[in-house]
């Protein structure tokens, strides 16, 4: 059933990045920051997929990724780098306030501390994993488009390729500075985190083309 489930997740939210966008700028922006935050925070639980053993934040990526497109599309790349650096300050306040709330001693009665304390306590780790890991892949894929444009004249060529290297690198570093440690298996969460990283940036151009025929003509820029 988890395959069922899965596919029903990602129309779930590109459903709702659609429906972020047809209430403009501010409200995709916001959009971006919460699956940044639910990516961090749910990709601790695993569950097996296509006979892979993987974490559920997968389809969090794809939302971000997709909203991240959209905004860039319809507002511009200033707005998908203010999303970005809005993205990094929900990380660093969930982080902080994720910590904080273990602090809290709980009554005897309370049943739920040890189950924060179990989904909280690698917090920081990931939310610092997942910032260092994309600053490093944003600059190596600056370098990397600089440096094809030397040998690949075709515009929407180069920025695919550049996308799939620097896509490989931010998946592979991420899940081992990440979780290493903490997941049944690495190759697994890698190779199906990767891949649909592959299809989205295979339909990213369709899914844009689509969302002009499903959002308002007067949409407020």
């Amino acid at each position: 059933m988890n395959e069922l489930f899965f596919v029903s997740h990602i129309f779930l939210v590109v459903a709702f990045a659609l429906l972020a966008l047809r209430y403009g700028k501010s409200s995709l922006i916001a959009f971006i920051a919460l699956q940044a935050v639910l990516a961090n925070l749910f990709v601790v639980k695993q569950m097996s997929l296509f006979g892979f053993a993987v974490t559920c934040s997968d389809v969090f990526a794809i939302g971000g990724i997709l909203a991240l497109n959209l905004l860039q599309e319809y507002f511009g790349k200033e707005a998908a780098q203010q999303a970005v650096r809005i993205s990094f300050l929900s990380l660093i306040f969930f982080a902080c306030m994720s910590q904080l709330h273990l602090f809290y001693a709980p009554t005897p009665a309370d049943q739920t501390h040890s189950a924060f304390q179990a989904i909280f306590a690698s917090t920081p780790r990931i939310v610092i994993a997942s910032m260092t890991v994309f600053y490093l892949v944003q600059k190596i894929d600056i370098r990397l488009f600089g440096y094809l444009k030397l040998f690949i004249d075709k515009l929407p060529l180069r920025i695919g390729l550049s996308l799939l290297i620097s896509q490989f690198l931010d998946t592979v570093l991420f899940s081992f500075l990440a979780l290493y440690g903490l997941v049944e298996s690495l190759f697994d969460i890698i190779f199906v985190s990767f891949f649909i990283k592959c299809l989205i940036i295979a339909t990213s151009s369709p899914l844009v083309a689509f969302s002009k025929r499903v959002v308002k003509r007067e949409l407020s820029l």
